[in-house]
């Protein structure tokens, strides 16, 4: 049964999906635009436990104010503050774009983390320029031009070009996106974007070899924002990790094959 309930961390409430049991719980960390409800199909079929929550200023979990930092090393550290309030230790990590935050932490204390799945993530690593979208969050002004006139058509042509195959993505990805895409969140999404220079990435990932436990890296190979030779570089820099490149798929391989979640929780599962 997955529980919802909300936590104080720092003065700031966070929206938690959790899932009781024993053991290293599986974490999971959503990107942008989305929240946790984008790992629903994957806590449906774990046994648990788990815990899948909504970074600030995403989902329904708090808008905080001016002083908070929602960079992201400030959002790395916030996860880790979190798990300390969650009472979690050793976990298993799973994530998604912008869940790439979460590496950070794990980079901190390496030997807390039992499995890794990384799907079509934003790379720590040397190479990667940002895509058109980005470019234009990360400049003043503009970036608030784009988002405040966003609209949920816009939206969805958007999704379409993050599929395989650049047709619609499903309606429900859609409504939940755009059912949270508030201003705060619009807020959020700027200034994460503009804590991230390019040559920032590699630096935040330049441990990422002390992760040696086991790790699935995911990767659609028509990603249109992060190309799937990021994913064969993370598999590379990774000690112990397995590439499973799915040709077809977009920026949410498993939304466009669903036989992955199933793939994913097995690994999870494995050990």
């Amino acid at each position: 049964m997955i529980e919802e309930t909300t936590v104080d961390v720092d003065g700031v409430r966070v929206f938690v999906r959790r899932i009781g049991g024993d053991g290293p719980p599986a974490l999971f960390v959503h990107g942008n635009p989305t929240h946790s409800e984008e790992w629903l199909p994957f806590l449906r079929r774990l046994d648990g436990p788990a815990v899948a929550l909504d970074l600030p200023g995403w989902g329904r979990s708090q808008r905080p104010g001016p002083g908070f930092d929602g960079s992201m090393h400030g959002l790395a550290s916030f996860l880790e503050r979190s798990l300390d309030l969650l009472a979690i230790d050793a976990y298993r990590l799973v994530l998604h774009d912008w869940g790439a935050v979460a590496l950070i932490t794990a980079q901190r204390h390496p030997e807390r983390l039992r499995r890794l799945v990384i799907v079509d993530a934003v790379p720590l690593l040397p190479g990667y320029r940002w895509h058109w979208i980005a470019r234009m969050w990360r400049r003043r002004g503009i970036g608030e031009a784009f988002n405040a006139t966003t609209t949920r058509a816009a939206t969805a042509l958007l999704l379409r070009q993050a599929s395989g195959d650049r047709s619609p993505m499903p309606r429900e990805l859609e409504d939940m996106i755009w059912r949270h895409f508030d201003r705060g969140t619009r807020r959020a999404v700027l200034e994460l974007y503009r804590s991230a220079p390019e040559d920032a990435l590699p630096a935040a990932g330049s441990r990422l070899g002390d992760l040696e436990c086991p790790a699935l890296v995911v990767w659609g190979g028509r990603d249109p924002y992060l190309p799937v030779e990021f994913g064969r570089a993370y598999a590379e820099r990774l000690p112990n990790a397995e590439l499973l490149e799915v040709p077809e798929a977009g920026h949410w391989p498993w939304i466009e094959r669903p036989a992955l979640v199933d793939r994913i929780v097995a690994f999870l599962e494995a050990g």
